[in-house]
């Protein structure tokens, strides 16, 4: 058994405290063996983190990796018009490679800002794996369903793809790769796919994911279609059980709210996305309060413009206050355990926490900076004040990514440069 000591530093504990401790991992196994005093004599290999705080590996809950390759090329707009103008007649002209290139830049700045894990729903999937088994991170990754302005066939092509990525490409990469059964939303696939292939998902045991209830727009059609709610209408389709998430759930009303938590199926906020694409604030406190799991993602890169967990849970204890008109809702625990803990939780993969027997998977931040001192409170200077740059080093399944910013796992230039080229010939593509 090969060992790693982070020693030296504080250490935030899964009831959201801080605690100076040293953290012991097992970097065959990926597991962390103690966490305590004076454990770097016990160690193979050590990291520094003296003046530094120890978190879990924050799990970014919903994201869209590879369109990093889009990023900043279609701002300031909403998100039908985004879509429609934009992203769709963009993304029709991406091949495997440039999917390929776009997810090693998204994981290379994933590493650099402390984020270990993260749900992904995209195409070409297995590209996505391909550049997750090489960065060294973890994912639970699905494909994508899409079948307005398609056929029959083409639609059950594209749900059988589903299908077969969730089925294929689950326990890939030493088993840091799971995954779940993806339909993009409510409303943007059809209720008769729907019913044909969510109960072959559920043979297959993996969870679902999808977007709901993002913007009036994929409510208002159900409700005036199927006379329900959005939830209603997915729990008519078995798709609101325990184990599933949705992302976003800006425009979730209480009955909704209360059927989540009942069910169990969790909830991911991306409230930077929700702010650019001006699609509303989402009720987090009320979903807090009444039991809903809620984690925290990005989005995509496309509409953030970053992949910073830190700046999104920074945007949601503000927009949470705001959303409620209380300075003490979504507090800075709540924001912390989002995006750890929840986020994890959310997405169905066993981390987010350190203590022993959780799989290694660890971010450590520099507090020697301006805007993290005084150190009052460092669960606020987390989620209040701390940048991506903080982060000095990242641990995944006992592995280290990334030591003194230093990414180990990926060649940072060469991730820049391919991504940038493949970047510009696919809007130019896309333009021409």
């Amino acid at each position: 058994m090969t060992t790693l000591a982070i020693t030296g530093g504080q250490v935030l504990l899964p009831d959201i405290t801080v605690t100076r401790a040293d953290v012991l991992v097992d970097q065959d196994g990926g597991e962390i063996l103690e966490v305590g005093d004076d454990l770097a004599s016990d160690a193979d290999e050590t990291l520094d983190a003296t003046d530094s705080l120890v978190t879990p590996g924050f799990v970014n809950g919903h994201c869209h990796v590879a369109m990093t390759l889009m990023r900043g090329y279609a701002d300031d707009k909403s998100l039908d018009a985004w879509l429609q103008e934009d992203i769709w007649p963009t993304e029709a002209e991406l091949t495997p490679d440039d999917v390929y290139h776009g997810t090693r830049l998204g994981a290379l700045e994933m590493i650099k800002s402390g984020t270990t894990a993260f749900a992904d729903m995209y195409f070409m999937v297995p590209n996505i794996a391909d550049a997750v088994e090489e960065a060294g991170l973890r994912a639970r990754l699905g494909h994508g369903i899409v079948t307005v302005a398609s056929n029959d066939e083409e639609a059950r092509e594209d749900a059988r793809e589903g299908l077969e990525v969730a089925e294929e490409l689950d326990g890939r990469a030493d088993g840091r790769i799971s995954t779940a059964f993806m339909p993009h939303s409510l409303t943007t696939i059809g209720s008769e796919y729907l019913e044909e292939f969510v109960p072959q998902a559920r043979d297959l045991g993996v969870p679902i994911h999808y977007h709901a209830n993002e913007t009036t727009n994929e409510v208002t059609p159900i409700v005036e279609e199927h006379g329900v709610r959005p939830m209603a209408y997915a729990a008519e389709r078995g798709m609101v059980q325990e184990g599933d998430f949705v992302a976003h759930g800006v425009h979730l009303d209480e009955s909704e709210i209360g059927l989540l938590a009942e069910a169990g199926t969790s909830v991911v906020h991306c409230p930077a996305s929700n702010m650019k694409l001006a699609s509303g604030m989402a009720p987090v406190q009320r979903m807090l309060d009444a039991g809903v799991t809620v984690g925290i993602g990005t989005d995509g890169a496309a509409s953030n413009n970053d992949l910073s967990m830190l700046d999104e849970a920074r945007d949601a204890a503000m927009i949470g206050k705001l959303e409620t008109g209380d300075a003490s809702a979504v507090p800075a625990e709540s924001v912390v355990e989002m995006m750890t803990q929840g986020s994890a939780d959310a997405i169905g993969l066993d981390v987010g926490r350190l203590e022993e027997g959780a799989p290694a998977d660890l971010a450590v931040l520099d507090l020697e900076s301006a805007h993290l001192t005084p150190r009052h409170d460092l669960v606020s200077h987390l989620a209040y004040a701390a940048a991506a740059s903080d982060v000095r080093h990242t641990v995944c399944d006992g592995q280290v990514l990334m030591c003194d910013r230093d990414v180990r796992s990926l060649d940072e230039e060469a991730v820049r440069t391919q991504a940038s080229e493949a970047a510009e010939a696919l809007v130019d593509r896309a333009e021409n």
